[in-house]
């Protein structure tokens, strides 16, 4: 009988790190390589090359900034997003792993629902909406006990 392998993504919106799962008792193993982490200890006004541009007001002869129209932080975690979900994508290719757990905060879960691949969505077996980025990996497991046999 093949072994069942169950990749887990832990991620939030600029780090991630993926575990694989060969089956019950085996606890969590961190896949090599799979540690990533975005560059988004920058502020808006960095990023921001220019001044906001400016607009006549329509009933007076005023004129007034107008915002940027991306939030430029929100733009960045999307793009990080993105990024995962091409990393997922390829390992399911590649048939690296038969499940898939989403472990990250509700915002970047709907980020990497959008990115994924028809193919590897259909592999994810269970979603929690948390940020366990931050948690050691020896506190993992009891976080994942309601969705995972470890």
């Amino acid at each position: 009988m093949k072994k069942t392998v169950t990749y887990i993504l832990v991620a939030d919106g600029a780090r991630a790190r993926l575990y694989a799962n060969h089956g019950v008792g085996k606890g969590l193993q961190p896949v090599s390589g799979a540690t990533h982490k975005a560059d988004l200890h920058h502020h808006d006004r960095d990023i921001l090359t220019d001044k906001p541009g400016r607009a006549f007001s329509s009933v007076s002869s005023g004129r007034s900034a107008m915002e940027p129209p991306t939030e430029w932080h929100r733009f960045e975690k999307h793009r990080f997003a993105r990024e995962m979900a091409k990393v997922l994508d390829a390992a399911a290719a590649n048939k690296a792993f038969d499940r898939l757990i989403l472990v990250a905060p509700p915002a970047t879960l709907g980020d990497l629902r959008t990115e994924l691949s028809d193919a590897t969505r259909k592999m994810v077996t269970a979603e929690l909406p948390k940020d366990l980025t931050r948690h050691a990996e020896q506190a993992l497991p009891q976080h994942l006990e309601g969705v995972l046999a470890l």
